[in-house]
């Protein structure tokens, strides 16, 4: 067993609590450690950040606590409440997609896949690459080969699109890694917060699981290595349009069908009285489809009609955009322009209200005219919620020919229906998820859109839309409309705060921030956005972008004489310096913030948050003067906090408070004084659904010598 206070062991430890910093009581428990560090060094140590700093840290702890027995059984007691508990096994499941009814021919690449999956483990990674043009179903192959019944894989099947060849293009890797491990039954707060972290954490999940991987629409092997495992037990297969290099993988090439078995689909697919019949169109069909299994699939009612319909030269061979042009041809013009409108952009997911607002149709009959285009396989359904995207090949056969057929000017103004149409969704949820939040702008009195049942329903509203969102920012920024960005931008923040996901949100402040500067440098728009950004930044740990954009918020902030703006862009430095263990600056931060509260007239925006406000910046007094040893200091602010959040029913709040004031009681190792307050805390989180927070509370408790 390895020594709790060996360098190693104190090393873990520090990236263990690290890594976990993705929700508040994650965050409590850094800076926990960061007070901890600075006890037992004897002054303020900078939190470490990569593997070699933390070595570092652990090797100045371990030297103090070597020759000490009360501050190494210190360390081991506080390392005993902050290490994480291992997140219980997942329950047995597959998440890959649905299979198909006729899967014909592939029997070689079947039994390629079944050699890989079944060979005797030699420390590589049991991986094969499953690669064929778009439409010739080397996804299907994968997914296939998954859904038969096997023992190979008892606890279950993952499946990700990594958007190499899809809709919304290539997925960041966080992103990818946490759908992944939310596949595995892994809550979102137990996962680290950065990708190389998440990288090491998924592939540490995995390591003794018989489990089967596929990473679909892969490009390159610098997107996929950090999925790669050599566990023994994982076979994954990664589907990609061609092979690429740097990979060692047994490859699968998936080519056109014969004509002999494109023929055996069609029967499947339809009857044989029906491909009998077609003698005399059989064969220019089977031409135009190519072998390929999805033009075959979509051909196939084609069968019975005397002639094909002609085509225009945009299909260019390709039997894939060859097939979508042969129904397109036989739309109605409605289903037509709503089927050349929507691909004006990589929707990674539409419905039809986002079709309604492209189109200027009614809800109502362009979710029939959706429905319609997915059975004409022109789009593709989502998993029964109502939501749609288009095959890639597709996608570019319709974009092409709305430029084509409705030209430049009526493409922008879809495009602007659609803008309009998520922003002002937007606005109306954000404003519903956070409604007392002074960062939300409310809608406009004519644009308030649809009312959410309470603040939970509004922010699944904007959960459900967030690739949407993200995109329709791309688009704002490339058909230039900063003022559309700026509006979707500021309505993520509820996101940010309540659900995480700052790998996705990322992008897209960025593309805020930068048009904010560009347009209006000196606004609340600009000091909100590159606030924004510096709270996403800051909760992927990349410390030194986040401080420079909390700079450049304060400034804008001030510049513009908006007071509670620039308050909270320096309270967010503070808080910064709190996660980086610079607690004197953090309190300084925090001074500062509170001076410029003072400054707020009855006519300044945020007067009426002023209470709350300042609670919040004396609890963050409170945690700086914990972590710089001034215990007696934080309790006063402590309590002074505390008092304000019961007394205006912030049970949230109070908890966390609670939960600072037993840990100052903690580190002088008074269990008695703590214990109180952590039963305090854990009865005040009852009901609010903050499990791991009150994980936390019972392992302090459990230190406190109380089961």
């Amino acid at each position: 067993m390895l020594d709790p206070t060996s360098v190693a062991a104190i090393s873990a430890v520090l990236g263990a609590v690290g890594s976990g910093m993705a929700n508040e009581a994650g965050k409590w428990a850094w800076e926990s450690t960061g007070g901890a560090v600075r006890r037992i060094v004897g002054r303020e140590i900078p939190a470490p950040v990569a593997q070699d700093e933390r070595d570092e840290v652990a090797r100045m702890v371990h030297e103090r606590i070597r020759s000490d027995p009360r501050l190494a059984a210190s360390w081991t007691a506080f390392a005993a409440r902050v290490r994480r508990a291992p997140v219980p096994a997942g329950a047995v499941r597959s998440d890959l997609p649905a299979s198909i009814r006729f899967f014909t021919d592939r029997k070689e690449a079947m039994k390629r896949l079944q050699r890989e999956a079944s060979r005797r483990p030699d420390g590589r990674p049991r991986l094969a690459l499953v690669h064929g043009p778009d439409g010739m179903g080397s996804s299907t192959l994968a997914v296939h080969f998954g859904a038969q019944p096997t023992r190979l894989f008892p606890d279950g099947q993952i499946y990700a699109d990594l958007g190499g060849g899809g809709s919304g293009g290539a997925r960041d890797t966080g992103t990818v890694l946490r759908a992944l491990l939310r596949q595995l039954r892994v809550p979102d707060e137990e996962m680290p917060t950065g990708t190389d972290e998440l990288g090491a954490f998924f592939r540490g999940r995995v390591a003794d699981r018989r489990l089967l991987v596929v990473l679909d629409h892969a490009y390159s092997a610098g997107q996929v290595r950090p999925f790669l495992t050599p566990a023994p037990g994982v076979f994954t297969i990664l589907v990609a349009r061609t092979p690429f290099p740097g990979i060692d993988a047994v490859r699968v090439p998936v080519g056109p069908l014969s004509d002999r078995d494109a023929v055996r689909l069609l029967t499947d697919i339809t009857d044989k009285s029906t491909v009998a019949a077609a003698r005399a169109t059989l064969p220019s069909l089977l031409q135009r489809c190519g072998g390929s299994p999805y033009a075959l699939r979509a051909a196939a009612y084609q069968l019975s009609a005397p002639t094909l319909p002609p085509r225009h030269a945009g299909a260019d061979g390709d039997p894939v955009r060859g097939a979508a042009e042969d129904n397109y041809r036989l739309l109605a013009p409605e289903s037509a322009r709503l089927y050349r409108l929507m691909a004006l952009r990589a929707w990674p997911a539409f419905d039809a209200a986002a079709a309604a607002w492209t189109t200027g149709r009614d809800h109502e009959g362009t979710a029939e005219l959706l429905d319609d285009l997915a059975d004409r396989m022109l789009l593709e359904r989502g998993t029964g919620d109502g939501r749609y995207h288009y095959r890639h090949g597709v996608r570019a056969h319709a974009e092409a020919a709305a430029i084509r057929e409705d030209g430049i000017a009526a493409c922008s103004a879809a495009l602007h229906r659609t803008l309009s149409g998520y922003a002002d969704l937007a606005a109306s949820a954000a404003h519903q998820a956070l409604p007392k939040s002074w960062r939300v702008p409310a809608p406009t009195g004519d644009r308030t859109g649809q009312r959410y049942e309470d603040e939970g329903s509004a922010l699944g509203a904007l959960l459900a839309e967030l690739g949407n969102l993200v995109e329709a920012v791309r688009c704002a920024e490339e058909s230039g409309d900063p003022d559309t960005a700026v509006r979707l931008c500021r309505a993520l923040w509820p996101l940010q705060l309540k659900a995480g996901h700052h790998e996705i949100l990322l992008p897209a402040l960025r593309i805020g921030a930068r048009l904010a500067d560009a347009h209006d440098p000196a606004s609340p728009d600009a000091g909100a956005l590159h606030a924004q950004l510096a709270h996403t930044l800051t909760e992927l740990k990349r410390w030194d972008e986040a401080e420079t954009e909390a700079r450049a918020a304060a400034r804008a902030e001030e510049s513009a004489g908006h007071k509670r703006g620039h308050a909270s862009a320096v309270e967010f430095l503070g808080l910064l310096r709190l996660r980086q263990w610079r607690n004197e600056e953090a309190y300084a931060c925090f001074d500062e913030a509170d001076g410029i509260l003072d400054t707020l007239g009855d006519q300044d925006e945020g007067t009426a948050d002023l209470p709350r406000a300042r609670a919040l910046l004396e609890r963050h007094r409170g945690r700086a003067l914990r972590g710089s040893g001034q215990r007696e200091e934080a309790r006063e602010k402590l309590e002074s906090a505390l008092r304000y959040f019961r007394s205006s029913g912030d049970a949230y709040n109070s908890a966390r408070t609670l939960t600072d004031l037993a840990g100052t009681w903690m580190d002088e190792e008074d269990t008695g004084a703590a214990l109180p307050l952590i039963e305090a805390a854990i009865t005040t989180l009852d009901g609010q659904k903050a499990e791991y927070q009150l994980r936390i509370l019972r392992r302090m408790r459990e230190g406190c010598g109380t089961e």
